[in-house]
């Protein structure tokens, strides 16, 4: 399990929501999010990696248990931040309100039965992608933050051949809309 995050800073995280609500109140978002996510994973049983943007690794280590690695996403764009991922792995960010253990081991039983696996978001991207093996293809040339990633991947996936299992549809926090639905998360 690797969980993708930003170090929790005011005007660094959260962005589009901080544009309603304010900085601050973003970054409290941000940080329950963060937490949400790791409490889940670490429940979740299965090893837990923190890719970290942001800061330095004893900057988030203050943050998070000292069972679960740190390690840094390192430069390029977010597919190119992925793609250097090594497979097997299951890949979340740390924005998805809807995250529980039990889907988390849920991926990971269809991972083994498939060679990837998607966790459809409601906006058009995935809470979750899971590789069996390295699929630096999927990660190059993508709609990154926008509604057709999903579809982009899909089709990826579909032209290579390669088999995926499909999880629950979840939605994330981008917006002050988004935070109607999660009122547990809001500042």
């Amino acid at each position: 399990m690797v969980i993708f995050a930003k170090y929790p800073k005011a005007g660094a995280v959260k962005t589009r929501l901080a544009e309603t609500i304010g900085d601050a109140a973003a970054l409290c978002v941000y940080r329950a999010l963060l937490d949400h996510t790791l409490i889940e994973a670490r429940s979740s049983g299965l090893p837990v990696e923190l890719r970290y943007d942001g800061a330095e690794a004893a900057d988030f280590a203050q943050l998070v248990p000292g069972e679960i690695e740190l390690v840094p996403q390192g430069g390029g764009d977010l597919g190119e931040r992925l793609a250097r991922v090594e497979a097997p792995a299951l890949v979340i960010g740390s924005d998805c309100p809807g995250l529980t253990a039990k889907k988390l081991r849920k991926a990971a039983k269809a991972l083994a039965e498939d060679d990837a696996v998607i966790g459809p978001a409601t906006d058009g991207g995935y809470w979750l992608i899971g590789l069996a093996r390295q699929m630096p293809f999927l990660f190059e040339a993508m709609p990154w933050s926008e509604p057709g990633l999903l579809a982009a991947t899909l089709s990826k996936l579909d032209e290579a051949g390669i088999g995926y299992a499909m999880l629950k549809e979840l939605g994330d926090i981008d917006t002050e809309d988004d935070l109607e639905h999660w009122p547990d998360f809001r500042p």
